[in-house]
């Protein structure tokens, strides 16, 4: 019988990862499972708990949203150790991109008895030559700053947060001008934001990337070029289906390795979490994680 470690952020999104737990919890025990449930204070102590974890041959669940998810998968990335997820946050994209229930007794079902997938994770290296790994894509630009806004609102939750924080961003924004390298490839573009993903959504379901794959060895860069900013919420509209991507304003690119830059001071984020200014640099790591899906 399987042995998990559960890696809880307390206050994932509006709902707490304590909720979301307790009837899984109930659910694997009764089916033998043994469970260790730990409370992380930050995602740096989250990584340890992880670590430590694998350490005993445990299978890891993550439970919480897209932040915690990717710093659990980030720290297991490169090992033989396996990921659950338990989605418990706002958003929880990457848990939409596997596919995984939200009823605890197929999530139970699965995480009993499914077998691990290879998916790829991304290494990003920041300007300060610090590295991290995470798993559903990196963004720069405007949607960068909307997320930051949706994570620091206290009135809002779930998808109201992040229009809010769009709203917000882009009545700000003005089009940087970009140089974006894509496996020794450089192009120069104007526009709002550029995405390196991994997995097709992102920011609360929208299907920013709807061609990209957890396994092909590969990321999809899709940059959002400079428009007048009525077509902007347009396109921003069109995400939730993926309709944006036969737009002319919309340009696709992939490969392995992709390098951001800018004229200006541009925030990057990743996972929802990762805050952060260009230039980075995110490579694709194939196969790098075993996860439960």
């Amino acid at each position: 019988m399987r042995q998990f470690t559960a890696v809880v952020n307390p206050s994932a999104g509006g709902a707490t990862g304590t909720a979301a737990l307790l009837p899984l919890a109930r659910l694997l025990r009764q089916a033998g499972a043994q469970l260790d449930t730990q409370y992380s204070n930050s995602l740096e102590h989250a990584r340890e708990i992880a670590l430590k974890a694998a350490e005993q041959g445990h299978i890891v669940l993550a439970v919480g949203g897209d932040g915690i998810v990717g710093c659990v998968g980030g720290a297991l990335s490169g090992t033989e150790a396996v990921l659950g997820i338990v989605p418990a946050g706002r958003g929880n994209d990457f848990a939409r991109a596997l596919g995984l229930p939200n009823d605890p007794s197929a999530l139970a079902k699965l995480l009993l008895k499914g077998t691990p997938r290879r998916i790829d994770t991304i290494a990003v290296e920041s300007a300060a030559h610090t590295r991290t790994v995470v798993l559903g894509s990196v963004y720069a630009g405007v949607d960068a700053l909307a997320n930051r806004h949706a994570n620091t609102s206290r009135l809002l939750r779930g998808s109201a947060s992040y229009y809010a924080g769009g709203l917000r961003a882009v009545a700000t924004w003005w089009a940087a001008d970009f140089r974006i390298t894509v496996d020794g490839v450089s192009r120069e573009r104007r526009g709002y934001t550029v995405v390196a993903a991994n997995s097709a959504y992102y920011g609360f379901g929208r299907l920013i990337a709807p061609d990209a794959l957890l396994d092909n060895g590969l990321l999809d860069v899709v940059i959002i070029r400079e428009a007048p900013k009525r077509l902007f919420f347009t396109i921003m509209n069109e995400l939730k289906t993926g309709a944006h991507i036969n737009r002319p304003e919309i340009e696709v690119l992939r490969g392995k390795e992709v390098r951001i830059e800018a004229d200006r001071e541009i925030p990057y984020g990743a996972d929802g979490e990762v805050d952060n200014v260009l230039p980075m640099t995110a490579r694709v790591q194939p196969g790098a994680l075993r996860v439960l899906c």
